[in-house]
């Protein structure tokens, strides 16, 4: 089990013991022990071994060994006394808005409600509304709340899926009889949220040997539906998961076959057929013949294809495209120059300017763009123009002593309701760049909202519009705003749209990114980082660019510290 799966159960005993009435510095105790495991680096089995995780604060002797009960078997006790005593279902109920501990007691010991489907009944037919202190506008709010959990409970975010995947690889990969495992499905094709996860093995023991093997690794709950070739099980951190059995000789059928997505099959399969080939199983037939496909560019050229990149894997005609030899050369992140919205410790980021600067230098950028928060973002310290000056001193200062890497200084302003910035033209004249966003009004209609963006685009100063439909994945819908007209006056006024890069936002979304690509709309990928590890998060942004069918120049990082400068200045004349 990893960090992520350890500290969901330490989050679920404290909801647990909360429920159950415990005192509330127990309840505290396991919460803290959540968010300290969470922050440990590395391979957690070594943090224990090595002693880290005892020396670790918020963690003691109780929650130690709950970690390396985990870690052995999978299961904790402390858990599984708890669920014995307390209806799973009340603790899904505390993940509704609007339903604290009090009210969800109140609900069970009133209407002796204890799991999502009867609270939906009682919230329809009138019995939720009719308790004390809640109303039809708290079972309107708790309705809301069921459909919102149903849909997200069934998916991961990117980097959660990726890091149970990599788990789940590396120990099948460490199977006796085991050449290769690789992460496959929706996590390949770099999509935003995972349903599944998928990892093809290619084995040399029979399959229903190596899935004997499958079922007695750690943190393994569930063996079901077994068949031939694969089988499907529930690992630590809840997310069901496919593992597929192959041979070498059909590792690349398999791997396509397994990434999917079903659309891009059904695409494959028409082409394949056209063609006299047929895939059976996990393998590519013509006639009676066996092709063999050693990997996939072996696979898509029997198909006369041109190998297909995994993100771009969707159904959207890339089949076509491939047979006319018509693929783009997508970006890469060698080729990145420059890394874009970055937040350091004079707003809401942790680290000091220089040393977000030398980190960028360190992972091989040319350039880095601050872009602290602007004053009306309080809640996050931040800038009025005399900060900015102090800041933009500093900025100077870190340049001149030529430390190999150039600091742009740019400010992410606050959009406000009437689509004007809050820094006055004066002072964001004087800056290098200015990412315009959206912190607040969420709830405008889609009329006002997208007149509030228009109104935005025409700032001569705006050089990119961050995270533009406000979307927080599992948590936030997009507003609601004419996209169309938003891209068209961004490509006219050559304001640039971002693809936040922050997994909690990954906005644009790759289908709207290609679109304002067409439209001729330039993308700025930007990490929106609030401390060094946030750097990293240009490869989830990166995903999200490619399966846009993005090239380098339409990448706004591609550009060298000049060009990109040329193009902000461009803006104000």
């Amino acid at each position: 089990m990893d960090q992520r799966a350890v500290a969901q159960v330490f989050e679920r005993i404290a909801a647990l013991l909360e429920l159950k009435g415990e005192n509330p510095f127990r309840v505290r105790a396991f919460r803290t022990a959540a968010g300290a495991i969470q922050a440990i680096p590395g391979s957690l089995s070594e943090a224990v071994a090595s002693g880290q995780v005892a020396d670790t604060r918020g963690i003691g002797p109780a929650t130690l060994q709950i970690v390396q009960d985990l870690l052995g078997t999978g299961r904790s006790s402390v858990l599984e006394e708890l669920q014995e005593r307390i209806p799973a279902g009340l603790v899904d109920m505390l993940q509704i808005s609007g339903l604290g501990v009090a009210k969800v007691r109140q609900i069970h010991e009133a209407l002796g409600i204890d799991s999502l489907p009867e609270l939906e009944t009682a919230a329809r037919d009138g019995r939720l509304a009719r308790l004390p202190r809640f109303g039809a506008k708290t079972a309107d709010n708790v309705l809301r709340g069921i459909a919102f959990l149903r849909q997200a409970s069934a998916f991961r975010l990117a980097p959660h899926a990726a890091e149970e995947s990599e788990s789940l690889r590396a120990a099948l990969a460490a199977l006796p009889g085991v050449g290769d495992a690789i992460t496959a499905g929706d996590s390949r094709r770099r999509a935003e949220l995972v349903r599944e996860l998928t990892i093809v093995v290619v084995a040399e023991v029979r399959p229903e040997e190596l899935f004997a093997r499958v079922g007695a690794l750690p943190g393994v709950h569930e063996l079901a539906a077994e068949d031939k070739g694969q089988v499907t099980l529930r690992v630590g951190g809840g997310s069901p998961a496919r593992v597929i059995v192959t041979t070498p000789q059909a590792l690349g059928t398999a791997l396509v076959q397994a990434t999917g997505s079903e659309a891009h099959l059904a695409e494959v399969v028409a082409h394949a057929s056209a063609g006299g080939f047929r895939l059976d199983g996990a393998g590519l037939w013509r006639d009676s013949r066996f092709i063999p496909t050693r990997n996939e560019a072996e696979f898509y050229t029997a198909l006369g294809l041109q190998l297909i990149p995994p993100e771009l894997r969707e159904g959207l005609g890339e089949v076509e495209v491939a047979a006319g030899n018509r693929l783009p050369q997508l970006v890469e992140r060698s080729r990145l120059r420059g890394v874009l919205h970055c937040h350091t410790n004079f707003s809401d980021g942790t680290n000091p300017l220089g040393e977000l600067a030398e980190a960028a230098r360190a992972a091989g950028y040319e350039w880095i763009g601050i872009t602290d928060h602007s004053q009306t973002a309080a809640y996050a310290g931040g800038l009025n123009a005399d900060d900015l000056q102090r800041q933009a001193d500093e900025v100077a200062a870190v340049n001149a002593a030529n430390s190999g890497i150039r600091i742009l200084h740019g400010i992410e302003a606050d959009i406000l309701m009437d689509g004007s910035l809050d820094l006055g033209d004066a002072v964001l004249g004087r800056l290098d760049f200015v990412i315009g966003s959206i912190h607040s009004r969420f709830g405008m209609d889609r009329e006002a909202m997208t007149a509030r963006l228009l109104a935005a685009l025409d700032h001569p100063s705006l050089s990119i519009m961050g995270h533009p439909t406000g979307r927080l994945l599992l948590a936030r819908e997009p507003y609601p705003i004419d996209m169309d007209q938003v891209f068209r006056k961004a490509a006219a006024n050559g304001v640039a749209m971002e693809i936040n890069a922050d997994p909690h936002r990954l906005d644009l979304d790759w289908r709207l990114a290609r679109v304002a690509a067409e439209l001729g709309v330039s993308i700025s990928i930007g990490v929106d980082a609030h401390s060094l590890d946030g750097l990293e998060y240009i490869d989830f942004g990166m995903g999200i660019a490619r399966k846009a069918w993005l090239t380098d120049a339409q990448v706004l990082n591609t550009l060298t510290a000049d060009q990109f400068l040329a193009r902000a200045a461009a803006r104000r004349r």
